[in-house]
């Protein structure tokens, strides 16, 4: 399959060189243009694909409690923690152990995240962000005291 791709690339570059030479297209730059378009059936397989994931993607927490995948919910349980029983919570060094444990409840909601189309959402307007900003607020606030 691979061997076929690149011969097709090959001869599409060849047959644009080849347009752009007959038609006296003199602002194009070598080296400007892709080759990497993809072909009609190589988009319906692609976004196939990437439905296929999403659709997973939606089924890895289905059985999970509310209260253990949601990173507000979760992290409102650390913050009741630390507020009843702060040497406890020092002793057991949760700030360390929260980048680990609310890892894969992040990366699921980024995986149809794309910083490259025109109206995505930004990382600070995202749920789980706010939720971890606001966590980090009410820590701050509370040391300080």
């Amino acid at each position: 399959r691979e061997d076929n791709s690149s011969e097709f690339i090959k001869k599409y570059r060849t047959c644009r060189w080849q347009m752009r030479e007959c038609s006296g297209e003199a602002d194009h730059h070598e080296g400007m243009s892709s080759d990497d378009e993809l072909t009609p059936t190589e988009v319906t397989e692609f976004q196939k694909s990437k439905d296929n994931v999403l659709e997973d993607s939606r089924k890895v927490f289905e059985d999970v409690h509310a209260d253990f995948c949601d990173i507000r919910k979760i992290l409102l349980k650390f913050q009741e923690w630390k507020e009843k029983f702060p040497d406890s919570y020092c002793d057991a060094y949760i700030s360390f152990c929260l980048p680990k444990l609310l890892n894969p409840l992040i990366r699921v909601q980024l995986i149809n995240w794309n910083p490259l189309e025109q109206n995505f959402t930004e990382l600070e307007e995202m749920p789980w962000f706010r939720a971890i900003k606001e966590f980090s607020d009410a820590k701050n606030v509370s040391e300080s005291k």
